[in-house]
């Protein structure tokens, strides 16, 4: 039987202070999820296929400048200058990826409307650059609590503390479900949805709030 103790009471003491940032952060994300243009959504889409083996700081300064008729209309050039800019690892790539997604402009709201796990493997065979991480990053950032975003931060808290044998190099849907199962039984009994619980581990380790 696993021991959380550690990592719970760890996340007790920061609790507190990072209570209103993670809340008004879900509140970002819902409303991104009910009310969001296409556009939107797709900004939303293309910050996830960029923060794959980069960071979530990077891929914010990026959507912030490119903006969501960027995303959907600029040249794969001028995509890829305004990455190799940013400093970008994989500009070329990341460019050619979201150029490729941008067919699914129109079709994210139904994605969003199926349940939670079929939204996910849709995002996983139809989204260029969306994997098992990066598809329940973009269904946690529109509003879909009860995923778990097993990024390399979240992986070492849970390999620290004991709850995972190893981290993994590579994503299969066995893998992932059966991470997440571990995660989503630190979140329910931290007594918060999976979604949140990514926040708070993120405040932890960061000491901020992030996407």
């Amino acid at each position: 039987m696993k021991n959380f103790n550690g990592i719970l009471e760890k996340l007790r003491i920061i609790e507190k202070e990072a209570k209103d940032l993670v809340a008004e952060r879900i509140e970002e994300f819902r409303n991104l999820g009910l009310f969001g243009s296409e556009l939107e959504l797709f900004s939303e889409l293309s910050f996830c296929v960029l923060t794959a083996n980069w960071s979530a700081s990077g891929g914010i300064m990026v959507q912030k400048e490119i903006g969501p008729v960027g995303f959907a209309e600029l040249t794969p050039e001028e995509l890829s200058n305004a990455l190799s800019l940013k400093g970008h690892r994989f500009p070329n790539k990341r460019a050619e990826f979201i150029v490729e997604n941008r067919r699914l402009i129109g079709t994210l709201r139904n994605v969003l409307s199926l349940p939670v796990t079929e939204a996910r493997k849709t995002l996983i065979k139809e989204a260029k650059g969306i994997g098992w991480k990066e598809a329940s990053h973009f269904l946690r950032n529109t509003g879909q609590l009860d995923v778990a975003i097993l990024d390399r931060h979240i992986l070492k808290v849970l390999f620290n503390e004991g709850l995972i044998e190893r981290i993994p190099k590579g994503w299969t849907e066995e893998r992932y479900i059966s991470i997440e199962d571990v995660f989503k039984r630190l979140s329910e009994i931290f007594g918060k949805q999976p979604g949140e619980t990514d926040l708070y581990l993120w405040y932890l380790v960061k000491g901020r709030v992030e996407k």
